[in-house]
């Protein structure tokens, strides 16, 4: 079997982009202004710094400005560590976001706070996510995001949603703490859906009992790259022997091989265990 490769063309990607770049600027325009939150990121920090200005200076700087300044070191970072081709689409992304939260006009969508931070933290996590499967960022801290998971290997979004927080808690202070609180349960709300859909860092542990262990071994091989380790034992019930592989994979590849692994064996017994931490060597699919 052929080992499984990326089937998004860089078309697919760059309308996935522009499409998670018109609904983060829409959600920033629509929903975190007129309802006064600090939305997270450098998004969030951009309307900081733009509510500063207009608080002490008396001078509103564009958004896209702002953003693109901010941007410069995270998208640097995205290019020395993370990819070329991520690293293009997501500049694209930053300059989309900044110029459509220049241009869109105001939709106010409801003024009641609770429901700006749930809703609006539910299509800025949902623009997210539509970046990262298209294997691009948003700039800001979803490079720094990234490049966390990719040095610890693991989901890193709640360290980057503790950082949020300490942005927002300055909000607080300048601004008021009520709009603070809904700017962290908008956050929060993105950040959940970030984990909910981004299953890339996310491991699930597979104990398969079969009887085509070695052709099943070598599937996981070709399509995951990873190992596994054969057990010999014997079924209880019907004393007869049998074969147990253990492996574990990304939550990525999880459907693919578990349908592979029906055409293989129809049979075949597989328990799915959530892996929460992972100490050794892992083969994690570069960026590109």
């Amino acid at each position: 079997m052929a080992k499984k490769k990326d089937a998004m063309t860089m078309p697919q990607r760059v309308v996935l982009v522009v499409l998670a770049s018109f609904v983060m600027a829409f959600t920033i325009k629509s929903f975190a202004r007129p309802g006064g939150i600090f939305s997270g990121g450098f998004n969030g920090i951009s309307l900081l710094i733009i509510a500063c200005c207009e608080k002490f200076l008396h001078i509103s700087p564009p958004f896209s400005l702002v953003n693109y300044t901010l941007n410069l070191i995270p998208l640097y970072i995205a290019f020395r560590y993370l990819g070329r081709k991520l690293t293009v689409l997501s500049i694209l992304c930053v300059v989309l976001i900044g110029s459509l939260t220049d241009l869109l006009p105001v939709v106010q969508i409801t003024t009641d706070p609770l429901l700006v931070a749930i809703f609006g933290g539910i299509l800025n996590g949902f623009a997210v996510c539509l970046c990262l499967f298209a294997n691009a960022t948003g700039g800001g801290t979803d490079v720094i995001g990234l490049f966390m998971s990719e040095v610890y290997g693991r989901d890193c979004w709640n360290a980057i949603f503790m950082m949020n927080v300490c942005v927002l808690c300055t909000a607080g202070v300048l601004f008021g703490w009520d709009k603070a609180l809904y700017s962290i349960i908008y956050q929060y709300v993105s950040t959940q859906v970030i984990h909910a859909l981004h299953t890339r860092y996310q491991r699930k542990t597979l104990w398969i009992i079969t009887e085509h262990a070695e052709e099943v071994y070598q599937m996981i091989a070709q399509v995951t790259n990873h190992d596994a380790t054969l057990f010999q034992g014997v079924g209880c019930y019907k004393r007869q022997p049998r074969q147990m592989l253990y492996s574990i994979v990304s939550s990525d590849d999880l459907k693919l091989v578990c349908n592979r692994i029906r055409e293989i064996d129809p049979k075949a017994f597989v328990n799915i265990q959530r892996t929460e931490m992972l100490n050794g060597r892992f083969y994690q699919r570069p960026n590109d």
